[in-house]
């Protein structure tokens, strides 16, 4: 009757109880509680800094420990209610709990793959460029294409995205957009997108049919907190205002309210139009360029201390990370891990987490080794 169903979910718990001594739950739970009784001391507010950084700590934390918390429960519950339901030949509940076991596996393979992200910043939310490459309109549909892609992972994974900017294609598609993505580890799942993402189709623009080769890059740089410095020499930036365009009723196109800074040092250019205002799209769009030049810093230290010839070989314009080909067969192939799937349709609908999973264990494996 549910002796599958039993079996499985007491493998399960197995699993998680031993994960959760890896990950020192209980002792992190003993840390938050600790945190907490020091937020709880009148005077600690007497230090605005180093109340935030401990209610950021905390956060951190918590957002640490709370899903394996919430998978434990759900599993001991799912166990219980799979018993009950033995006991009382009650066959009504099987399909409830076979989908629902489904959920917790789901859950405990996300969280399994989250304990990959050891930087610093994979925990942050992200802005998420997308630029059209060589290839013209093709190109530039082949952007909207990858924007919509990843639009939908993301609101399969629960992520909340705000579109801060876009340029439309001359015939069509889009030339570039820029996208916040909010939710933990945003970044440390679409970090594994960066690069160039190449697209090999017939072209629905080319009247004779013709097989055409497209390519975008990717390129996603984690949101950095207040307290991060990055200096930025006002003298260094060239600020661009221009009106905004598409939808937003009689605002747009009546004020030059959409901003683009240059930094001119290192050629880094960022643009905001969703804001209502010149000074809001001007501040979203510092951050923005803040957290390029901190992750252009981040990457050039890192250069100097190690030789990552792959990975940097990987994000170069023109060495394509990833392959969607729709004609004359359809294979989405990674480049860097040989990992491919030849269901482009649902890789298209947003299904990217094999991809970004894949290179994830092989990072780690090659940091092993």
């Amino acid at each position: 009757m549910y002796d599958d169903q039993i079996a499985e979910l007491q493998q399960l718990k197995k699993v998680i109880a031993g994960r959760w001594a890896s990950l020192h739950i209980d002792e992190t739970g003993e840390k938050i509680d600790c945190l907490k009784r020091e937020q709880e001391d009148p005077a600690l507010w007497n230090d605005a800094a180093k109340a935030s950084k401990l209610a950021k700590e905390i956060s951190q934390l918590e957002r640490h420990v709370k899903p394996w918390v919430d998978l434990r429960k759900r599993v001991d519950e799912l166990l219980d209610l799979a018993q009950l339901a033995a006991l009382e030949e009650d066959m009504s509940l099987k399909d409830e709990i076979v989908s629902q076991m489904a959920e917790a596996r789901t859950k405990y393979d996300a969280l399994d793959i989250e304990d990959l992200f050891k930087d610093e910043f994979d925990t942050a939310n992200v802005f998420l460029q997308i630029h059209s490459g060589a290839g013209g309109t093709e190109a530039c549909d082949w952007v909207s294409m990858l924007f919509r892609m990843y639009m939908r992972w993301a609101e399969r994974f629960g992520f909340e995205t705000e579109i801060l900017d876009t340029i439309d294609g001359d015939e069509a598609g889009l030339k570039s957009v820029t996208v916040h993505v909010r939710g933990n580890y945003a970044y440390g799942y679409l970090k594994a997108e960066t690069g160039i993402h190449r697209l090999v189709r017939k072209s629905p623009f080319d009247s004779a049919n013709r097989r055409h080769t497209s390519f975008a890059s990717v390129y996603p740089t984690p949101e950095v907190e207040d307290d991060i410095e990055v200096d930025i020499n006002p003298a260094d930036l060239r600020i661009d205002t221009y009106r905004a365009s598409g939808a937003g009723g009689q605002h747009v196109n009546k004020t030059s309210s959409a901003v683009r800074l240059t930094h001119l040092p290192t050629g880094i250019v960022v643009a905001c139009q969703n804001e209502r205002s010149q000074f809001q799209n001007k501040d979203r769009a510092m951050k923005i360029l803040k957290s390029r030049i901190y992750e252009k810093m981040k990457n050039d230290r890192q250069a100097d201390i190690d030789s990552k010839t792959q990975d940097k070989t990987d994000i170069a314009w023109g060495n394509q990370i990833r392959s969607y080909v729709f004609e004359p067969y359809t294979l989405v192939k990674d480049h860097r891990t040989n990992h491919e799937s030849g269901n482009i349709k649902a890789v298209m609908d947003g299904e990217i987490d094999e991809f970004v999973f894949a290179l994830l264990r092989s990072r780690m494996q090659r940091k092993g080794d």
